[in-house]
């Protein structure tokens, strides 16, 4: 199967994290017979919500937000301009300042990368499975 692939960029306004999130929504219904499964499709979502959230949280802003689907997997990648690798943070049940995004990501996906990119940020990476026990 070819890889599908779509970008999308400024992802640094208020409203990044919506559009991200229909840019994702956008991108799976036009897999056509290749599909998603719906549960598999609401978690690219959510991952997609939480690595913009934490760009522009922690990252100074995402750049570009990137989906492409392989054979058996989503990939979802998202850079910043912070060199700063994600961490573990305790999550914050008290405060509501998170801890929760990261421990997420890293749950549903079969594996994520940090890489650099040439700008001096980085961009994180998930790979997500396009089925259900997949």
């Amino acid at each position: 199967m070819t890889t599908l692939s779509t970008e999308c960029t400024a992802l640094a306004s208020p409203s990044a994290v919506a559009e991200a999130r229909q840019a994702t929504r956008t991108f799976l219904g036009a897999l056509g017979p290749w599909g998603i499964d719906r549960d598999c499709a609401d978690t690219v979502v959510l991952v997609v919500s939480e690595l913009v959230t934490n760009a522009l949280r922690h990252g100074g802003g995402a750049r570009m937000l990137r989906l492409a689907v392989h054979s058996d997997i989503i990939e979802v990648a998202v850079e910043d301009s912070s060199p700063r690798a994600p961490r573990m943070r305790t999550p914050d049940l008290v405060d509501g300042t998170g801890g929760f995004g990261w421990h997420m990501v890293n749950d549903l996906a079969h594996a994520t990368i940090v890489t650099p990119t040439p700008e001096g940020g980085k961009a994180v990476r998930a790979l997500l499975p396009r089925r259900t026990g997949g």
